[in-house]
This record gives structure tokens, C-alpha cells and sequence, in this order.
């Protein structure tokens, strides 16, 4: 049996046994970005491959000549193309294999060597690369080869730019049952000259990043090393682990008032928030809103600790408590120093405190690369606040209790910054409230969940009686009143005037886009404001073809339009059917009467907008509706498309809501620029999306050099302007768009590339 090659949900369906997998298969899947999540995954893969497969580092090494006499000893120099004869050979040659085993492979080889075959590659060619391949099953592979068809599928990481010959064995063995990683460092190129239809393995489409250039397999060892040494740090490690933020809904203050006991049922995780609120959603209500919320915390008989502008320095006499000796290093800093964490009331906690202590100083550590004295200054801070506010936090503490850290005006230095992280790991909810935009908190975290507002506020004191939250409301009645002088019918707007849009597209000509692409949308033609609505032109084009067939200069033209507003797409399909969709199982809940149920969306447990504005939220809304009504994508109302369009806009891609979320409608609004230089058809889901984007605000921008049908072929109408700007060019591979590699003399700046 051959196997196939399978699509992943997540990385670690990598993991999971051939007979739990979903479907029967395996995965061959090759890496060119860096993420957190896929270095994590790296590390664990690395592992299963060195323990039952096989780990390339650089090149696979040819067949040496001592290699090829013990070959010929043994086989000799004959060769047929069969099955047959390839079989017969691995009994002799590879003797540990089975009979499946066998057969998967000489099929898999013999499938590989047919098609050098259909290539043009003549007998002797063959014969030759019949040789390599197994010489290298023998010296490189013969631990994989006898595990293969096994519930425990055999892993190959691949590091570095796969050769050709490389990539045929690799593809021979991924056929007969191995799960295969390549990692890329360089990107796709080099790849892509070999398997340019990636008929071979699958691109995995995630993380943003090039790989850091100290990225290899070498430092993955190092890394598993400081792990096993970190376990020795830790000691006995806690039964429990924190869930920080992933269950919250991004309400700020209702998420940490929400009680503990609903937050998550995972006995082995506590469930707690580490929020950071910059501005203020409401000056007039602000302060009355902080006042309610610390009663209901108190109300819930939890325990809350509340910091005013500043966590004060620990006394001397705090400092010299901390039992402390003179240090060789690191690692015997920070066991001798987690001594000083003991909390003889509760066993559990007392390893939560041990294993956060460890966890923020290696991080500290390593981030800013600080001399042992500097380290052990900043652990001596650390625990000094920890026992100041360690029993005003975690008094008589026992799972599921989640304490509150309230700190109004945000971390001044990198000792309070350490601190929160500190707590931000143990079962405290960890608030930071920053209503003056014009300071600034200069904590980051990974954990850390931000909510921004535009308005900003002055606060000195938080309100912990009632006769405190009187101030301000002058100023704010002031300000509305500024408001109307200054932004009503003055052609001056204030950020986030508006809440509602309706989007116009502009027919022009291909030159004018260049100009209009980076304007704000009130100096375009026909942009206009009425009863507190505008009305926003936005282009929505395809470009066909290679103006004078000059590849790079079509290329530099594509990277000057792009900007930090642009969402760039480089290969069709961008979305398709299969990808995971939490809202498909319920939009028929979603839409009825060809109307959408807009609450009982936002309600529902799988609406996945609730952390967005509420005018964008609405927006979102008020768009999909029309996208339904003008029955613009073919099946409408036909054949159930209308529950397609919904799935596919209530599922949409984070970068892109950020977009959406941070657009303002008469200032530069988010665009998408979508590439496709080959015969890939871009899918129902992708032109779903850009028909929704495009109402939304959009400018859309198709560069297709085939001048292939693409977004069109599922419109009902011509609602797209296209541009033929050019000859036809075929099996273009998109380059490095980030930046320009060519340049440009003063005259080519000032008058185009062209003149």
C-alpha cells in the first residue's frame, strides 16, 4: 500500500499514531517561516526523529567508493526496471524488512524511477540513481526502512535545500509510510525548482518570520539541553499550569470580575488574565466603572491588591530578609535565591512560585543579556515585592482561587516589569490600567492581552469610595462641545468619527492606481459624509499581464504599493473548503428568512468578532448582509452558497481583522494586494472574502501575469475593473517582496523606471 499525503489541521496531528490520525496517511511538509509555535514544534519533532528516525543536517552524503564496492560485493552491477527485481534485491540487501515492507518500497521506487524515465533519463541513469538510492536505504535509512506501515509512523527532518536525488528518496520513503519535515531556512525557492506544482510536499502556510540567522539543528540540541537543565531548576514541579487568557473574551474588566468557577473545568489548569488597558472607552463613566469593579471582586470575597503609580522599592530592611550568598553562576543563583519563596501554607503554591521565579529570570536572562550581579539585583526586587504582597494576594489559597493585581499607571522599569511577570504566572488575574495615553508602560509579554481606546484620561487615584468618582465630568461635557465646533461639516475629522460606511468602487485607469493607493479616502474623488455615514471610494482591479514583459519592473511596481496596511496574498488558493471553520456547523442557526440574526450571532458561543469595536462589529454585519441581498457570488439563494458567504466572513483571518478593527473610514483604509502566477484557481471561499472586503472598505488589487480567470468566474455580475497591462507571462515565482533589490538612479526616481 502507498500511503498518501495528507493535510494537517494543526502541527501536532504530526504526533498522533497512524491509526488515530483522521485519515490514513501521512504528512510530508516543508517549513520556510519561524513562529513561537513552530519552533516549539521543531523541538518536539527533532526529538521523535532522533529517537526513531532519521535527522539530516546539510547533505545526505553520496555513496562513498568503499560504499560502492560492498555494494557490488554483495549485489553486483545488475539492474531491471521491475518490481520484481527491486523487490528481490531489498530481500538480499536489506534483510530486517518485511514482505509489506518490501513491497511498499520497491513500488515507491519503482514509481520514482518510472518517472526519470517519462523524463528522458536513459537506462545508465537510471540504473545509477537505482544504486544511490539504495546505498543510501542502507547506510542512512535501514532504521527507518524496517519500522515502516507500523502504528508508529518513522519521522525524517530535513534541514538545509534538498537536492534533487534527496527529494526523490525522501518522496520514495514518504510514500511508504514516513512523516517527513524540510526545514527551509532560505525560503521556497530552491525548492520550487524541483517540485515547482509542490506535487511532492505541502508549504506549511503559517508563521511570518524569516528563521533567526543562529536557527539550526545544532541550536535546537542546545535548546533541549537548557530545558533538561531548567527541570533541574525546577525541582518537583507543580501539578497545576496556568491558562492565561486563552478563555477570556477580551471584555477587560467582565473578564477578570467573571468567576473563577466558570472560567474553565481542566482541574489541572487554573484560569486567570494578564490584561493591559491603554485609554479609556468612556471618560464620564470611567471612573464609576473602576469603583463597581473593585466591589465586585470584593463581593466575590477575593483577594485584591491595588498599586497607584508607582510599586514602591523595597526598604533595606526588606532587602536584607532575602537570604542571600556570593554566586559562580547563574543556575546556582537561582537555586539558592528559590529558597526564599517558601510558603509553608500551601505545598502547590509554593512550586507555582518556584517554577514563575525560574521561568521570568532565565527570560530576563536571556533577553537582555545581564551580568550575574544585575540578575541577582533584580531577583533580590522581585522577591521582596513577593513577600511584601504574598499573603495580601494568596491569603489561605487553595485551587481554584484567583487573586487581583490592580496596577493603575503601568511599569516604569524593568524590576515592576519583571514583577507583574512574575504574578502573571501564578493565580492572580494581573490588571494594568493606563488611561493616560501619554504615558507609557514599558511592559511586554507574550501573555499579555492589550485593549486599546482613543481617549485618554488623567488619573491619580484609584476610586475606591464612591466620593472619589466626581472628577472629570466638566472636561468631557467640554470636550463634546469641541467636538461639534471642530469635526461637524469642517472637512477636519477626529479619529473614529464615524461608525458606518458604504463602500463606492472607483473605475480608473491602471496609472491612477499608483496614485490613489496611498491617499486617504477623504481626498479621493467622490468620498463624502451624509447623516453621519461615508461614503468611501475604493478600487477593486485586476491587473493582467507583464507591462513589456519587463519581469523586474513589474515586480518593483507590485512592492511599492506595499505598505503595513496591505495584506499580501502570494499563491492561490488563499482559503478553500477544507480549512478548519468553527462557525460552519451553525450558520443555518445564523440566517433566516434571507435575513441574518445578527444578535443571536453575537451571542453564540462560536462568534469569534466579540474583542472587535462595536460599530466594527456592526460593520462586519451590515456587509455580509448586503453580500447576501446582491446575490453577487454565483449559488445564492440557489444551491445553500448564502451559508458558504456566512462561514467564510464570520471565519476570517486575524491579520486581517486587525485591519478592519484599526480602520478609521476617512483616513487610509486596508487594502489586499493577491498575486497568482500560475494555473491555481483561486477558490469560492477567496472570492467570497474579497467581495466582502471590498464592500467593507477595502482596496483590492489582482496581479495576474497569466491573465487567467481568477476571483471573477464566481461573480454574478462585473464588479471588478480589470487592466490589461501587458503580455502574458507564465510560471512567474514571486519573489522576496518586502523590499527593492535594484537601484535606481535620481532620473529613474524622479520621472519612472521606463523613461
Amino acid at each position: 500500500m502507498m500511503f498518501e499525503h495528507k493535510q494537517l489541521q494543526n502541527l501536532q496531528d504530526y504526533f498522533t499514531d497512524l491509526n488515530n490520525r483522521r485519515e490514513k496517511g501521512v504528512y510530508f511538509y516543508r517549513i520556510n517561516n519561524y513562529s513561537e509555535e513552530i519552533k516549539n514544534f521543531i523541538l518536539k519533532y527533532y526529538e521523535e526523529a532522533r529517537k526513531t528516525g532519521v535527522v539530516i543536517e546539510g547533505k545526505i552524503p553520496n555513496p562513498t567508493e568503499k560504499n560502492l564496492e560492498y555494494y557490488n560485493e554483495i549485489m553486483g552491477m545488475n539492474f531491471q526496471m521491475s518490481v520484481g527485481f527491486i523487490g528481490t534485491s531489498l530481500k538480499k540487501w536489506l534483510p530486517r524488512m518485511n514482505d509489506y515492507q518490501r513491497q511498499t518500497i520497491s513500488m515507491s521506487v519503482y514509481d520514482t524511477l518510472d518517472e526519470m524515465r517519462k523524463s528522458g533519463k536513459n537506462d545508465n541513469m537510471l540504473k545509477n540513481a537505482y544504486i544511490k538510492f539504495m546505498c543510501w536505504l542502507y547506510y542512512k535509512f535501514e532504521r527507518i526502512v524496517s519500522q515502516l506501515g507500523e502504528n508508529k509512523i518513522p519521522k525524517i527532518l530535513y534541514e538545509g535545500e534538498v537536492s534533487n536525488y534527496e527529494l526523490k528518496l525522501i518522496t520514495i520513503l514518504s510514500n511508504a509510510g514516513c512523516d517527513v519535515v524540510l526545514l527551509q531556512y532560505k525560503g521556497d525557492a530552491s525548492y520550487k525548482k524541483l517540485d515547482p506544482e509542490s506535487k511532492f510536499s505541502i508549504n506549511f502556510q503559517s508563521g511570518t518570520t524569516a528563521f533567526p540567522q543562529d536557527f539550526s539543528i545544532k541550536w535546537i540540541r542546545k535548546e533541549l539541553e537548557n530545558q533538561m537543565n531548567l527541570q533541574r531548576l525546577y525541582g518537583i514541579l507543580p501539578q497545576l499550569l496556568n491558562c492565561t487568557n486563552a478563555w477570556i473574551e477580551g471584555k477587560g474588566l467582565w473578564d477578570i470580575s467573571k468567576s473563577v468557577l466558570t472560567r474553565g473545568t481542566d482541574k489541572k489548569l487554573f484560569y486567570n488574565c494578564f490584561i493591559r488597558i491603554n485609554g479609556v472607552e468612556d471618560k464620564l463613566t470611567y471612573l464609576n466603572e473602576l469603583y463597581q469593579f473593585q466591589l465586585e471582586i470584593k463581593s466575590a470575597k477575593r483577594q485584591i491588591v491595588i498599586i497607584e503609580n508607582r510599586i514602591p522599592a523595597p526598604s533595606m530592611e526588606e532587602i536584607s530578609s532575602i537570604r542571600r550568598n556570593n554566586y559562580k553562576n547563574r543556575d546556582q543563583m537561582l537555586i539558592d535565591l528559590s529558597s526564599n519563596l517558601k510558603y509553608t501554607a500551601n505545598m502547590e503554591l509554593e512550586r507555582l512560585m518556584n517554577k514563575a521565579f525560574i521561568d521570568v529570570m532565565v527570560e530576563a536572562e536571556a533577553q537582555e543579556g545581564m551580568n550575574l550581579n544585575k540578575l541577582t539585583n533584580k531577583a533580590v526586587y522581585l522577591l521582596c515585592w513577593q513577600k511584601r504582597y504574598q499573603h495580601e494576594l494568596f491569603k489561605n489559597w487553595k485551587q481554584p482561587d484567583i487573586g487581583v493585581f490592580i496596577y493603575l499607571g503601568g511599569c516604569k522599569n524593568e524590576n515592576e516589569e519583571l514583577f507583574l511577570k512574575f504574578l502573571a504566572r501564578l493565580p492572580a488575574d494581573v490588571l494594568i490600567l493606563n488611561p493616560n495615553l501619554n504615558t507609557k508602560c514599558c511592559l511586554e509579554d507574550k501573555l499579555l492581552y492589550e485593549i486599546n481606546y482613543r481617549d485618554s484620561l488623567t488619573v491619580e487615584k484609584f476610586p475606591r469610595e464612591n466620593s472619589d468618582i466626581r472628577m472629570g465630568t466638566a472636561a468631557y461635557h467640554a470636550e463634546r462641545e469641541l467636538d461639534e465646533l471642530m469635526y461637524q461639516d469642517s472637512g477636519i475629522y477626529r479619529n473614529q468619527q464615524y461608525g458606518r460606511a458604504v463602500s463606492v468602487t472607483l473605475q480608473t485607469m491602471y496609472e491612477e492606481i499608483a496614485i490613489l493607493w496611498n491617499q486617504e479616502l477623504k481626498y479621493r474623488p467622490n468620498f463624502s459624509t451624509v447623516d453621519s455615514v461615508v461614503n468611501i471610494p475604493v478600487i477593486f482591479a485586476k491587473a493582467s499581464g507583464v507591462k513589456n514583459g519587463q519581469i523586474e519592473n513589474y515586480w518593483d511596481s507590485i512592492r511599492n504599493l506595499i505598505t503595513e496596511d496591505v495584506f499580501v496574498i502570494k499563491q492561490a488558493p488563499f482559503l478553500s473548503s477544507t480549512d478548519e471553520n468553527p462557525v460552519k456547523q451553525y450558520v443555518t442557526e445564523f440566517f433566516k428568512n434571507r435575513r441574518l440574526l445578527k444578535e443571536k450571532i453575537k451571542a453564540h458561543k462560536a462568534y469569534q468578532y466579540g474583542y472587535l469595536r462595536e460599530d466594527i462589529q456592526n460593520h462586519i454585519l451590515e456587509k455580509l448582509q448586503l453580500l447576501i441581498e446582491q446575490k453577487l457570488i454565483r449559488g445564492t439563494f440557489e444551491n445553500g452558497t448564502e451559508y458558504t458567504i456566512i462561514s467564510v466572513v464570520l471565519n476570517l483571518n486575524k491579520d486581517i481583522l486587525r485591519r478592519i478593527q484599526k480602520f478609521d473610514f476617512t483616513k487610509k483604509n486596508p487594502k489586499v494586494i493577491y498575486i497568482n502566477t500560475r494555473e491555481n484557481m483561486i477558490s469560492l471561499e477567496d472570492s467570497i472574502a474579497m467581495a466582502f472586503l471590498n464592500l467593507a472598505g477595502f482596496d483590492i488589487l489582482f496581479f495576474v501575469p497569466t491573465g487567467y480567470q481568477s476571483v471573477e468566474k464566481y461573480f454574478n455580475k462585473k464588479v471588478m475593473e480589470e487592466h490589461q497591462i501587458g503580455e502574458y507571462v507564465y510560471d512567474l515565482t514571486v519573489p522576496d517582496l518586502s523590499s527593492s533589490n535594484t537601484r535606481h538612479s535620481w532620473r529613474q526616481k524622479l520621472f519612472g523606471r521606463n523613461n
